[in-house]
């Protein structure tokens, strides 16, 4: 029987095989669509104004804090580096987003793509030891549950395709230009 989260949406295996693996994240992206439109009357499904604080400096600032933090900290048990290891997450869990109107748009870039080469680094010294089922070395989850590198690379893929979709939405909103 497979976990579910708070929403009711089913877990990925962090141990799975490669079908285990794949089939989980896509049954907890449908599961995210089917939890996003629950409850809602046809009249708001068909809104066309969205409402956030998000912005695409935030979501770059974002991406290259979860780059460190599931390449560097949480597969090879690593401390955090600046300037996410003197962040106090407690005070402000989102600080992250809420700190990228302070960069400029070369500070923010170069930081995301740094840390993207940081993690590309650390995925290729995984692999020199060991396969996609290696587990992450950071200790176990309180449930006991550990991800393997297959389980950290799937999640970083559903990481950027959930951001990208918001990236289409502020970017859109920002000049106007659409894509895929």
């Amino acid at each position: 029987m497979s976990d579910f989260d708070e929403q009711g949406r089913p877990e990925p295996p962090m141990d799975g095989d490669e079908l285990a693996t794949l089939v989980g994240f896509l049954e907890f992206q449908r599961a995210t669509l089917a939890w996003k439109i629950s409850g809602l009357t046809a009249d708001q499904l068909a809104r066309t104004t969205a409402r956030s604080a998000m912005t695409l400096g935030g979501l770059v600032k974002h991406l290259a804090y979860v780059e460190q933090q599931w390449f560097h900290v949480v597969l090879h048990d690593r401390e955090p580096l600046e300037p996410w290891a003197s962040v106090d997450w407690k005070a402000d869990y989102d600080w992250d987003w809420h700190t990228a109107a302070d960069h400029t748009a070369e500070d923010l870039v170069a930081l995301w793509q740094d840390e993207v080469g940081r993690s590309r680094e650390a995925v290729a010294e995984a692999l020199e030891t060991d396969g996609l089922g290696q587990s992450a070395k950071r200790p176990p989850w309180r449930d006991g549950r550990v991800p393997n590198l297959r389980w950290i690379l799937t999640h970083m893929i559903e990481e950027y395709s959930r951001h990208n979709g918001h990236a289409d939405l502020l970017r859109e909103a920002v000049d106007g230009q659409t894509g895929e």
